[in-house]
């Protein structure tokens, strides 16, 4: 009786060691995907590295002031300013979706046109075509927010490319509402596309340039897509 007592103890003790070496081991996990790094000690962000990258916008600066900044001598969008910059420090290609028919550059008629494609659910069709779509690994897509809503000319993007396997960086510009629901939307459009965090900037903000671009500079950095140029 008692040998077996032993010999049971013995056997409870060597179950135990293995099951401390194992747990001290730790839990295998899975590779980081293609592309990507370990996150780094100063951001604790992953880092994307080797990555093709697109930035697509859309802008259409009105009569009013707050629609547009002047920038280097030019007169840009509010969004296309934020693009530019992006494209800058990124070092992306740049694409810029501009509809077959011209939106009106006066704000009230361009208020009443994207109430009607919202109203009528349109999609404006986009003049041109993103060539070779499918090499870049990350898109960051650019716009304004209206009526809390994407501009309709955004879902005949999302419509006419497949995000699957790729990485949705979303920002936007807008008059007081942020992003709204619109990162959900697109999440909702494209829901085999990995999304990162974005960056929304008012109206009111931008007008500094200054400001902005050091906003999104840093903002690039930590979402880890900040590139020497």
């Amino acid at each position: 009786m008692k040998k077996s007592a032993k010999i049971i103890g013995i056997l409870t003790f060597c179950f135990m060691a293995l099951f401390c070496l194992a747990a001290c081991a730790g839990t295998p996990v899975d590779p980081p995907p293609e592309g990507w790094q370990n996150p780094t000690p100063d951001t604790g962000r992953p880092t994307y590295e080797d990555a093709n990258v697109l930035v697509v916008y859309f802008s259409v600066p009105d009569n009013q002031d707050n629609s547009y900044v002047e920038a280097n001598g030019e007169q840009l969008g509010n969004t296309q300013y934020m693009a530019y910059v992006i494209q800058e420090n990124t070092n992306a290609n740049i694409f810029r979706i501009l509809p077959t028919t011209p939106y009106p550059t006066d704000h009230s008629a361009l208020l009443q046109a994207a109430q009607e494609e919202r109203r009528t659910n349109a999609r404006p069709e986009i003049e041109g075509v993103i060539e070779n779509f499918d090499a870049y690994d990350v898109v960051f897509v650019g716009y304004p927010n209206w009526n809390s809503d994407l501009p309709n000319i955004l879902y005949t993007f999302f419509d006419t490319y497949d995000f699957s396997g790729k990485t949705i960086v979303p920002f936007n510009t807008h008059g007081g509402s942020g992003f709204s629901g619109t990162r959900q939307t697109i999440q909702q459009l494209e829901p085999d596309a990995e999304m990162l965090e974005g960056l929304s900037i008012s109206r009111s903000r931008i007008d500094d340039t200054a400001a902005a671009e050091q906003e999104i500079i840093d903002w690039l950095n930590g979402i880890g897509l900040l590139k020497e140029n």
